[in-house]
């Protein structure tokens, strides 16, 4: 990534922006593009003056742009519909570039991957990483439980699958966590082992009736995500 200096980013919000900060320290030459007047503007203020306001829906709109084979493309739109039409029409007009997008749940990193992104930052994934370094450092608990417990909005809650729930019989992979608002750290498969299972393990498990997960995310999530888990059981 040294070697190449010049970068494509669209979209510009609050993830993008720390990704644009990493580029200009690796001495990158950044073209910000957004079909969002305030976004576009926040990019200007911000100081990237390489900033273009243009209707990313529009291929014509997308043909216009210079960029080169050797740029870099970042599809970091936060709307993940536009992410992955983006990355789909990029990837025809620019079949030798690096795509990166970004994804906030399975289903987009799927379909990003289908589209031709070289690579997709998953957030959902990141996160689960991030849960899982903090369990595997003891001395770093201690300031997760500092903070869950100051912060009082944010906790970690068990779950134990009913029989009949929307998850009994389902892959882990198949469910989408973030329409839930909440982060999925890792399961204890009744069938299997008798321990827990981080989600960072990248192994794609079914979910039964009597295994337990354990998710990350607002109070108020958690509770909507378990009245959710026993509705309409018969």
């Amino acid at each position: 990534m040294k070697n190449k200096k010049r970068a494509w980013m669209f979209g510009y919000n609050k993830q993008s922006k720390s990704i644009a900060a990493s580029l200009l320290a690796e001495k990158f030459t950044i073209t910000i593009i957004e079909n969002d007047d305030k976004n576009f503007q926040d990019a200007l203020h911000d100081e990237y003056k390489n900033s273009l306001l243009i209707d990313i829906t529009e291929d014509s709109e997308l043909e216009k742009l210079d960029i080169k084979e050797d740029d870099w493309i970042l599809c970091l739109m936060k709307d993940e519909h536009l992410n992955v039409f983006l990355t789909l029409s990029l990837r025809a007009s620019c079949p030798k570039n690096q795509i990166i997008a970004i994804s906030h749940s399975i289903y987009a990193t799927q379909k990003l991957k289908m589209a031709g992104a070289n690579e997709v930052i998953d957030i959902y994934q990141v996160s689960a990483n991030r849960i899982h370094n903090i369990f595997e450092k003891p001395i770093a608990i201690k300031l997760l439980d500092n903070f869950i417990s100051s912060a009082h909005e944010i906790s970690f809650k068990e779950f134990a699958i009913p029989k009949n729930s929307f998850l009994d019989g389902v892959l882990i992979n198949d469910v989408d966590f973030d329409k839930f608002g909440l982060i999925f750290t890792g399961m204890i498969d009744k069938e299997i082992r008798d321990e827990f299972i981080f989600a960072a393990t990248n192994i794609n498990h079914k979910i039964d009736n009597g295994d337990t997960i354990i998710c990350i995310g607002k109070d108020e999530n958690l509770a909507k995500f378990e009245e959710y888990l026993h509705k309409d059981i018969v």
